[in-house]
């Protein structure tokens, strides 16, 4: 036998009928093909799930439930795209069945809206990286510090050691503050106020001596004093400090109440406090002249 002879009998094997589905003869070369084709996308859902798990970990990503969650969520779309093309080379007609999901979808969107924004969101942190574990966030006006992010919600912890779940949707739609996204510098201040009578270059320098022996703050920015107003009741003067760990921010600032309260303290000089003069006219005072006294 010629190997001509040897193509054309395998050939004929090759499309021999096996059986029939939904009207059409389903031959050995489509079990073949869909045999490759299943082969096929087991291989690619693989390499494709470790380059995701590999990308994460290049970008800091540590979670195993977000590692989980993002190679189930590949394996199943490359499950739905290989095995329908599968499915359809043995002549299956799934346009009936995909206007069937499309309509299903539609509806499971509108019911869980929120779920689907939350999850989006979770993937867009994750691959942008500009919030990420350790990141100490301001979130609707609580200082916060990220513990874990999840596919769907991210894990902090309040100042007062409180866990608050946050809707990813709140951190990736929402004005975030990160203190530490670029650097970890964070300033703090407060202002006090001296009574008028006070020698000015006396306080500057008992304020500019009590920022300076902090030990926590930043070497690399200098404090600032500034006298900032001349108010009622008193001249008023802001003190800065840069330090470099947001988180004790609380127990810094009362730090710097206690340094500044001292150091005015030692120099003698007075912190004012709210104050009212009251005059009456000679007038006034001749009517109640008039009134008589207890004796």
């Amino acid at each position: 036998m010629d190997f001509a002879e040897m193509a054309r009998l395998v050939g004929q094997v090759i499309k021999y009928p096996l059986f029939t589905l939904q009207g059409r003869a389903i031959t050995l070369m489509d079990v073949l093909t869909f045999t490759v084709l299943v082969l096929a996308t087991l291989f690619v859902s693989g390499l494709l799930r470790r380059g995701v798990e590999r990308t994460l970990r290049a970008r800091g990503v540590e979670d195993p439930g977000t590692h989980a969650m993002a190679r189930r969520l590949v394996h199943l779309a490359v499950l739905v795209v290989g095995l329908g093309t599968a499915v359809t080379n043995l002549g299956f007609n799934l346009s009936a069945v995909f206007a069937a999901v499309a309509v299903l979808g539609v509806g499971i969107g509108f019911a869980f809206q929120n779920v689907a924004q939350n999850f989006i969101s979770g993937l867009l942190l994750l691959f942008e990286r500009s919030i990420k574990p350790g990141d100490i966030l301001e979130v609707e006006g609580r200082v916060v510090q990220v513990e874990d992010m999840r596919v769907r919600a991210t894990v902090a912890r309040t100042r007062y050691d409180e866990q608050l779940i946050i809707p990813n949707s709140a951190l990736a739609q929402g004005t975030v503050t990160n203190f530490t996204m670029a650097d970890s510098y964070y300033r703090i201040s407060l202002t006090v106020g001296v009574v008028y009578d006070s020698d000015m270059r006396r306080v500057r320098a008992a304020l500019e001596r009590a920022i300076s022996d902090l030990p926590w703050r930043s070497r690399n920015h200098e404090p600032v004093v500034l006298m900032t107003a001349f108010a009622d009741s008193s001249v008023n003067f802001e003190v800065s400090v840069w330090m470099d760990d947001p988180w004790r921010a609380r127990r810094a600032l009362s730090d710097l109440h206690e340094a500044v309260w001292w150091a005015l303290q030692e120099a003698g000089v007075v912190i004012a406090f709210p104050q009212l003069d009251v005059h009456f006219d000679g007038a006034l005072h001749e009517r109640l002249d008039r009134f008589p006294r207890a004796s």
